[in-house]
Protein backbone atom coordinates (compact mmCIF):
# COMPACT_ATOMS: atom_id res chain seq x y z
CA UNK A 1 0.00 0.00 0.00
CA UNK A 2 1.62 3.26 -1.12
CA UNK A 3 1.52 6.46 0.89
CA UNK A 4 1.74 9.83 -0.88
CA UNK A 5 4.55 12.26 -0.12
CA UNK A 6 2.04 14.93 0.92
CA UNK A 7 0.50 12.60 3.51
CA UNK A 8 3.91 11.84 5.01
CA UNK A 9 4.70 15.53 5.26
CA UNK A 10 1.37 16.20 6.94
CA UNK A 11 2.04 13.45 9.49
CA UNK A 12 5.52 14.83 10.21
CA UNK A 13 4.15 18.35 10.71
CA UNK A 14 1.40 17.04 12.97
CA UNK A 15 3.84 15.05 15.10
CA UNK A 16 6.18 18.04 15.41
CA UNK A 17 3.30 20.26 16.54
CA UNK A 18 2.18 17.60 19.01
CA UNK A 19 5.70 17.19 20.42
CA UNK A 20 6.12 20.93 20.82
CA UNK A 21 2.74 21.25 22.50
CA UNK A 22 3.54 18.49 24.95
CA UNK A 23 6.85 20.11 25.88
CA UNK A 24 5.98 23.80 26.28
CA UNK A 25 2.25 24.06 25.54
CA UNK A 26 -0.02 26.43 27.41
CA UNK A 27 -3.78 26.63 27.44
CA UNK A 28 -5.24 29.23 25.14
CA UNK A 29 -7.13 30.76 28.08
CA UNK A 30 -3.73 31.59 29.65
CA UNK A 31 -2.49 33.30 26.48
CA UNK A 32 -5.58 35.23 25.39
CA UNK A 33 -8.91 36.57 26.59
CA UNK A 34 -12.27 36.78 24.86
CA UNK A 35 -12.97 40.31 23.70
CA UNK A 36 -15.78 41.89 25.73
CA UNK A 37 -15.48 39.52 28.70
CA UNK A 38 -14.01 41.81 31.36
CA UNK A 39 -14.52 43.06 34.90
CA UNK A 40 -15.49 46.60 35.90
CA UNK A 41 -14.06 48.53 38.84
CA UNK A 42 -16.41 49.86 41.52
CA UNK A 43 -15.80 52.47 44.20
CA UNK A 44 -17.78 54.05 47.01
CA UNK A 45 -17.48 56.31 50.04
CA UNK A 46 -18.81 55.12 53.40
CA UNK A 47 -18.52 55.12 57.16
CA UNK A 48 -17.23 52.46 59.53
CA UNK A 49 -18.76 52.63 63.01
CA UNK A 50 -18.31 50.71 66.24
CA UNK A 51 -14.59 51.32 66.59
CA UNK A 52 -13.07 51.20 70.07
CA UNK A 53 -11.83 54.79 70.18
CA UNK A 54 -9.58 54.27 67.15
CA UNK A 55 -11.63 56.30 64.67
CA UNK A 56 -10.86 59.57 62.89
CA UNK A 57 -9.86 62.66 64.85
CA UNK A 58 -12.68 65.01 63.92
CA UNK A 59 -10.56 68.16 64.28
CA UNK A 60 -8.32 67.00 61.41
CA UNK A 61 -10.93 65.15 59.31
CA UNK A 62 -13.99 67.40 59.09
CA UNK A 63 -15.50 65.32 56.27
CA UNK A 64 -16.19 62.52 58.77
CA UNK A 65 -18.39 64.80 60.87
CA UNK A 66 -20.12 66.17 57.78
CA UNK A 67 -20.87 62.63 56.62
CA UNK A 68 -22.35 61.67 59.98
CA UNK A 69 -24.53 64.80 60.09
CA UNK A 70 -25.74 64.18 56.51
CA UNK A 71 -26.57 60.55 57.32
CA UNK A 72 -28.53 61.50 60.44
CA UNK A 73 -30.49 64.12 58.51
CA UNK A 74 -31.52 61.45 56.00
CA UNK A 75 -32.81 59.42 58.96
CA UNK A 76 -34.92 62.35 60.20
CA UNK A 77 -32.57 63.57 62.94
CA UNK A 78 -31.72 67.27 62.70
CA UNK A 79 -28.80 68.56 64.72
CA UNK A 80 -28.30 72.24 65.62
CA UNK A 81 -25.67 73.97 63.50
CA UNK A 82 -23.76 74.88 66.66
CA UNK A 83 -23.35 71.25 67.68
CA UNK A 84 -19.73 70.14 67.93
CA UNK A 85 -19.40 66.38 67.53
CA UNK A 86 -16.45 64.51 68.96
CA UNK A 87 -16.52 61.19 67.15
CA UNK A 88 -13.90 58.64 68.15
CA UNK A 89 -15.68 55.49 67.01
CA UNK A 90 -16.32 56.50 63.39
CA UNK A 91 -13.96 56.42 60.40
CA UNK A 92 -14.44 57.60 56.82
CA UNK A 93 -13.44 54.90 54.33
CA UNK A 94 -13.23 54.18 50.63
CA UNK A 95 -14.79 50.91 49.50
CA UNK A 96 -13.52 49.21 46.34
CA UNK A 97 -14.48 46.07 44.47
CA UNK A 98 -14.65 44.57 40.98
CA UNK A 99 -17.82 43.60 39.15
CA UNK A 100 -17.03 40.41 37.20
CA UNK A 101 -18.41 39.66 33.78
CA UNK A 102 -21.92 38.16 33.61
CA UNK A 103 -22.67 39.19 37.22
CA UNK A 104 -26.40 39.30 37.94
CA UNK A 105 -28.45 41.15 40.61
CA UNK A 106 -28.43 39.27 43.88
CA UNK A 107 -24.92 37.88 43.57
CA UNK A 108 -22.34 38.88 46.19
CA UNK A 109 -18.88 40.43 45.85
CA UNK A 110 -15.85 40.67 48.11
CA UNK A 111 -14.95 44.26 49.00
CA UNK A 112 -11.92 46.09 50.38
CA UNK A 113 -12.38 48.84 52.99
CA UNK A 114 -9.58 51.42 53.29
CA UNK A 115 -9.34 54.29 55.76
CA UNK A 116 -9.01 57.72 54.14
CA UNK A 117 -8.64 59.75 57.36
CA UNK A 118 -6.36 59.35 60.36
CA UNK A 119 -8.09 56.42 62.03
CA UNK A 120 -5.69 54.28 64.03
CA UNK A 121 -7.45 51.01 63.28
CA UNK A 122 -10.56 49.61 61.57
CA UNK A 123 -10.48 46.47 63.69
CA UNK A 124 -13.91 45.52 65.04
CA UNK A 125 -15.78 48.10 62.95
CA UNK A 126 -18.93 47.74 60.89
CA UNK A 127 -19.35 49.27 57.45
CA UNK A 128 -22.67 51.03 56.99
CA UNK A 129 -24.66 50.65 53.78
CA UNK A 130 -22.49 52.10 51.01
CA UNK A 131 -23.42 52.41 47.32
CA UNK A 132 -20.71 51.28 44.91
CA UNK A 133 -20.58 53.15 41.61
CA UNK A 134 -18.90 52.53 38.28
CA UNK A 135 -17.09 54.92 35.98
CA UNK A 136 -20.45 56.07 34.55
CA UNK A 137 -21.70 57.17 37.98
CA UNK A 138 -24.39 54.46 38.15
CA UNK A 139 -24.86 52.34 41.28
CA UNK A 140 -24.04 48.69 40.61
CA UNK A 141 -23.79 47.23 44.13
CA UNK A 142 -24.53 47.96 47.79
CA UNK A 143 -21.97 47.13 50.49
CA UNK A 144 -22.36 46.56 54.22
CA UNK A 145 -20.95 44.25 56.87
CA UNK A 146 -18.35 43.64 59.56
CA UNK A 147 -14.79 44.55 58.60
CA UNK A 148 -12.13 41.87 59.04
CA UNK A 149 -8.66 43.30 59.66
CA UNK A 150 -5.72 40.89 59.54
CA UNK A 151 -3.63 42.69 62.13
CA UNK A 152 -3.43 43.78 65.74
CA UNK A 153 -1.92 46.73 67.58
CA UNK A 154 -1.62 48.22 71.05
CA UNK A 155 -0.20 51.44 72.51
CA UNK A 156 0.32 52.83 76.01
CA UNK A 157 2.44 55.58 77.57
CA UNK A 158 4.05 56.50 74.28
CA UNK A 159 4.95 52.92 73.38
CA UNK A 160 3.37 51.23 70.42
CA UNK A 161 3.35 47.73 68.96
CA UNK A 162 1.68 46.75 65.70
CA UNK A 163 1.45 43.62 63.58
CA UNK A 164 0.40 43.96 59.94
CA UNK A 165 -1.71 46.80 58.57
CA UNK A 166 -4.68 48.08 60.57
CA UNK A 167 -6.09 50.70 58.18
CA UNK A 168 -7.35 48.26 55.52
CA UNK A 169 -9.80 45.41 55.90
CA UNK A 170 -11.96 43.11 53.80
CA UNK A 171 -15.53 41.89 53.90
CA UNK A 172 -16.19 38.57 52.22
CA UNK A 173 -19.45 38.67 50.26
CA UNK A 174 -19.91 42.15 51.65
CA UNK A 175 -21.59 43.67 48.58
CA UNK A 176 -24.72 42.67 46.70
CA UNK A 177 -24.99 43.30 42.97
CA UNK A 178 -27.93 45.57 42.12
CA UNK A 179 -27.37 46.06 38.39
CA UNK A 180 -25.76 43.91 35.73
CA UNK A 181 -23.55 44.95 32.84
CA UNK A 182 -24.42 43.62 29.41
CA UNK A 183 -21.57 41.56 27.99
CA UNK A 184 -21.67 40.86 24.28
CA UNK A 185 -19.81 37.78 23.07
CA UNK A 186 -18.92 39.05 19.61
CA UNK A 187 -21.33 40.01 16.86
CA UNK A 188 -23.37 37.45 14.97
CA UNK A 189 -21.36 34.31 14.46
CA UNK A 190 -17.94 35.79 15.26
CA UNK A 191 -15.93 36.18 18.49
CA UNK A 192 -12.56 37.86 18.90
CA UNK A 193 -9.58 36.69 20.95
CA UNK A 194 -7.16 39.27 22.38
CA UNK A 195 -3.66 37.97 23.07
CA UNK A 196 -2.13 39.12 26.34
CA UNK A 197 1.06 40.12 24.49
CA UNK A 198 1.24 41.31 20.91
CA UNK A 199 3.28 38.78 18.95
CA UNK A 200 2.81 37.81 15.31
CA UNK A 201 4.39 34.38 15.79
CA UNK A 202 2.12 33.49 18.69
CA UNK A 203 -0.92 34.78 16.78
CA UNK A 204 -0.12 32.55 13.79
CA UNK A 205 0.37 29.54 16.09
CA UNK A 206 -2.99 30.17 17.75
CA UNK A 207 -4.70 30.35 14.36
CA UNK A 208 -3.05 27.09 13.29
CA UNK A 209 -4.06 25.32 16.51
CA UNK A 210 -7.68 26.49 16.31
CA UNK A 211 -8.03 25.53 12.65
CA UNK A 212 -6.46 22.16 13.38
CA UNK A 213 -9.03 21.54 16.12
CA UNK A 214 -12.21 22.91 14.54
CA UNK A 215 -11.45 22.88 10.84
CA UNK A 216 -9.98 25.20 8.24
CA UNK A 217 -11.02 28.86 8.08
CA UNK A 218 -12.35 28.78 11.66
CA UNK A 219 -9.81 31.35 12.87
CA UNK A 220 -7.97 34.19 11.15
CA UNK A 221 -5.51 36.71 12.59
CA UNK A 222 -6.38 40.37 12.10
CA UNK A 223 -3.06 41.60 13.50
CA UNK A 224 -0.46 40.61 16.09
CA UNK A 225 -3.01 40.67 18.94
CA UNK A 226 -6.58 40.16 17.69
CA UNK A 227 -7.78 36.82 16.27
CA UNK A 228 -11.18 36.42 14.61
CA UNK A 229 -12.93 33.11 15.33
CA UNK A 230 -16.18 31.80 13.85
CA UNK A 231 -18.53 30.56 16.57
CA UNK A 232 -22.04 29.06 16.67
CA UNK A 233 -24.89 31.57 16.79
CA UNK A 234 -26.86 29.57 19.39
CA UNK A 235 -26.04 30.73 22.94
CA UNK A 236 -25.74 27.24 24.45
CA UNK A 237 -23.59 25.94 21.59
CA UNK A 238 -21.44 29.08 21.73
CA UNK A 239 -20.67 28.59 25.44
CA UNK A 240 -19.65 24.97 24.83
CA UNK A 241 -17.56 26.04 21.84
CA UNK A 242 -15.73 28.72 23.86
CA UNK A 243 -15.07 26.18 26.62
CA UNK A 244 -13.37 23.87 24.14
CA UNK A 245 -11.58 26.82 22.54
CA UNK A 246 -10.01 27.87 25.85
CA UNK A 247 -8.73 24.34 26.47
CA UNK A 248 -6.65 24.17 23.28
CA UNK A 249 -2.91 23.80 23.93
CA UNK A 250 -0.71 26.30 22.10
CA UNK A 251 3.06 26.70 22.20
CA UNK A 252 3.74 30.47 22.43
CA UNK A 253 6.64 32.01 20.57
CA UNK A 254 9.74 32.88 22.55
CA UNK A 255 9.60 36.44 23.82
CA UNK A 256 12.22 39.01 22.91
CA UNK A 257 15.21 39.54 25.13
CA UNK A 258 14.36 41.89 27.97
CA UNK A 259 16.00 42.99 31.23
CA UNK A 260 13.78 44.60 33.90
CA UNK A 261 15.53 47.00 36.29
CA UNK A 262 13.87 48.26 39.47
CA UNK A 263 15.79 51.40 40.41
CA UNK A 264 14.09 51.66 43.81
CA UNK A 265 14.88 48.19 45.12
CA UNK A 266 17.85 47.25 42.95
CA UNK A 267 16.08 44.15 41.61
CA UNK A 268 17.14 42.82 38.21
CA UNK A 269 15.16 40.23 36.26
CA UNK A 270 16.01 38.93 32.78
CA UNK A 271 14.45 36.30 30.56
CA UNK A 272 16.17 33.39 28.86
CA UNK A 273 16.55 35.23 25.54
CA UNK A 274 19.19 37.64 26.89
CA UNK A 275 22.56 37.29 25.18
CA UNK A 276 25.92 38.91 25.88
CA UNK A 277 28.68 39.83 23.43
CA UNK A 278 32.32 39.98 24.42
CA UNK A 279 33.20 43.12 26.38
CA UNK A 280 35.54 44.43 29.07
CA UNK A 281 34.15 45.94 32.30
CA UNK A 282 36.06 47.93 34.90
CA UNK A 283 34.40 48.29 38.27
CA UNK A 284 35.66 50.02 41.41
CA UNK A 285 34.03 51.16 44.64
CA UNK A 286 34.30 54.64 46.12
CA UNK A 287 33.15 55.08 49.71
CA UNK A 288 33.02 58.25 51.82
CA UNK A 289 32.89 57.91 55.62
CA UNK A 290 32.02 60.93 57.78
CA UNK A 291 32.41 60.50 61.53
CA UNK A 292 31.29 63.31 63.86
CA UNK A 293 32.07 63.35 67.60
CA UNK A 294 30.61 65.82 70.09
CA UNK A 295 33.13 67.04 72.72
CA UNK A 296 32.75 69.57 75.54
CA UNK A 297 35.04 72.62 75.63
CA UNK A 298 35.68 73.73 79.22
CA UNK A 299 36.64 77.37 80.01
CA UNK A 300 39.70 78.20 82.11
CA UNK A 301 39.50 78.33 85.93
CA UNK A 302 38.00 81.55 87.38
CA UNK A 303 37.21 82.77 83.87
CA UNK A 304 33.89 84.16 82.73
CA UNK A 305 33.60 81.65 79.89
CA UNK A 306 30.89 79.01 79.40
CA UNK A 307 31.06 75.36 78.59
CA UNK A 308 30.12 74.71 74.94
CA UNK A 309 29.72 71.59 72.82
CA UNK A 310 32.09 71.34 69.88
CA UNK A 311 31.58 68.99 66.91
CA UNK A 312 34.72 67.36 65.54
CA UNK A 313 34.19 65.82 62.10
CA UNK A 314 36.54 63.39 60.39
CA UNK A 315 36.12 62.66 56.68
CA UNK A 316 37.72 59.59 55.15
CA UNK A 317 37.57 58.64 51.47
CA UNK A 318 38.30 55.05 50.48
CA UNK A 319 38.74 54.08 46.88
CA UNK A 320 39.18 50.48 45.94
CA UNK A 321 41.24 49.84 42.81
CA UNK A 322 39.14 49.15 39.73
CA UNK A 323 39.37 45.68 38.24
CA UNK A 324 39.16 45.18 34.49
CA UNK A 325 37.31 41.96 33.66
CA UNK A 326 36.88 40.34 30.30
CA UNK A 327 33.35 39.00 29.78
CA UNK A 328 33.07 36.45 27.00
CA UNK A 329 30.04 36.22 24.76
CA UNK A 330 27.24 34.20 26.30
CA UNK A 331 24.28 32.62 24.55
CA UNK A 332 22.40 31.30 27.58
CA UNK A 333 20.94 32.87 30.68
CA UNK A 334 23.16 30.78 32.97
CA UNK A 335 26.30 32.08 31.24
CA UNK A 336 25.08 35.67 31.49
CA UNK A 337 24.47 35.25 35.24
CA UNK A 338 27.95 33.77 35.73
CA UNK A 339 29.52 36.65 33.81
CA UNK A 340 27.70 39.29 35.87
CA UNK A 341 28.58 37.52 39.12
CA UNK A 342 32.24 37.62 38.09
CA UNK A 343 32.12 41.41 38.27
CA UNK A 344 31.39 41.22 41.99
CA UNK A 345 29.10 44.24 41.92
CA UNK A 346 26.04 44.85 44.07
CA UNK A 347 22.58 44.95 42.44
CA UNK A 348 22.63 48.74 42.63
CA UNK A 349 25.98 48.80 40.80
CA UNK A 350 24.68 46.40 38.17
CA UNK A 351 22.00 48.92 37.20
CA UNK A 352 24.66 51.31 35.92
CA UNK A 353 26.82 48.50 34.49
CA UNK A 354 23.97 47.00 32.48
CA UNK A 355 23.04 50.42 31.10
CA UNK A 356 26.64 50.99 30.03
CA UNK A 357 26.81 47.52 28.44
CA UNK A 358 23.59 48.27 26.53
CA UNK A 359 25.00 51.58 25.31
CA UNK A 360 28.19 49.83 24.20
CA UNK A 361 26.18 47.28 22.20
CA UNK A 362 27.36 44.22 24.13
CA UNK A 363 24.03 43.50 25.87
CA UNK A 364 21.57 42.09 23.38
CA UNK A 365 18.36 42.86 25.23
CA UNK A 366 15.79 45.58 25.82
CA UNK A 367 16.24 47.49 29.07
CA UNK A 368 13.09 48.47 30.95
CA UNK A 369 13.34 50.53 34.13
CA UNK A 370 10.37 50.40 36.49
Amino acid sequence: MSVSKRTIQAVIVGLSILAASLCHAERLKDLASIQGVRQNQLIGYGLVVGLDGSGDQTTQTPFTVQSVISMMQQMGINLPSSTSLQLKNVAAVMVTSSLPAFARPGQTLDITVSSMGNAKSLRGGTLLMTPLKGADGQIYAMAQGNVLVGGVGASASGSKAQVNHLSVGRISAGATVERSVTTALGQGGVVFLDLNDSDFSTASRVVAAVNSRFGADTAAAQDGRVIRVRAPANADERVAFLGMLESINVTPAQLGAKVILNARTGSIVMNQSVMLDSCAVAHGNLSVVINTENTASQPGPLSAGQTVVVQNSQIEIKKEPGQLLMLKSAASLADVVKALNAIGATPQDLLAILQAMKAAGSLRAELEII
